[in-house]
């Protein structure tokens, strides 16, 4: 688990694909190493990876097919910069929102704009991930959490503050940008629970409704 706050940025150094995958190599930059054993994880531009070398300025992982496929990882090369997030402890100050490491999607970055001392960016909306998506609300860009300032049809908005654009790489976005995504489990949990309880013909024991999540501001009518 993280918390979508980044610690380091981080550079691939290699990408050897193989029949399973591929194994990539990561220069970890200013990322403290020195706590990091074979098997922990480490969030690489939002992306859940197992460490499986380690040596004191960089770390290889095993990249799936299935990781290939749905993240950001088919546009990566060498010299690729990368967010980075050891996982988070029990004792860790959570300055984000809960983020699993397991990406949703990609989506391109539509737009950018400077407005005073920040900057916004349209980014695509995924139809399969729109209804996770709410003004307001938590979304893991590359992973970074962010807030979503609103929603308008196929994309959505995010104003970026100097202190972010400094500490991650969304410096580097400009329009046509790919970038992973992952919404927000709550949302998911949500969706899980509606689901189940409309396929049940009486009301769920746990007293969870509809009307009430709509009441407690969850979800939109």
């Amino acid at each position: 688990m993280f918390t979508g706050i980044v610690e380091a940025l981080g550079q691939i150094k290699a990408i050897n694909v193989n029949s399973d995958g591929a194994r990539v190599v990561v220069d970890s930059g200013d990322l403290d190493l020195t706590d990091v054993k074979l098997g922990d994880s480490i969030a690489t531009n939002g992306i859940c990876l197992t460490v499986v070398a380690l040596d004191s300025s960089s770390y290889s992982a095993d990249v799936s097919s299935e990781t290939l496929t749905r993240t950001g990882f088919a546009h990566y090369a060498p010299g690729t910069k990368v967010n980075l997030e050891k996982a988070m402890l029990p004792t860790t100050r959570f300055g984000g929102h809960m983020v699993s490491g397991h990406v949703d999607g990609i989506a391109k970055i539509l737009n950018v704009t400077t407005v005073g001392n920040s900057v916004e960016y349209w980014v695509e909306l995924p139809q399969n991930l729109k209804q996770y998506v709410s003004e307001k609300g938590s979304i893991t860009i590359d992973g970074v959490s962010l807030t979503v300032n609103s929603v308008e049809n196929e994309r959505f908005r995010l104003t970026i503050v100097p202190h972010t654009t400094e500490q991650t790489i969304i410096s580097s976005y400009q329009a046509g940008h790919v970038v992973n995504l992952e919404v927000d489990l709550i949302a998911r949990y949500i969706e899980r629970l509606l689901f189940c309880k409309g396929q049940e013909d009486t009301a769920s024991s746990s007293g969870i409704s509809k009307e009430l999540l709509m009441q407690s501001g969850f979800i939109k009518g």
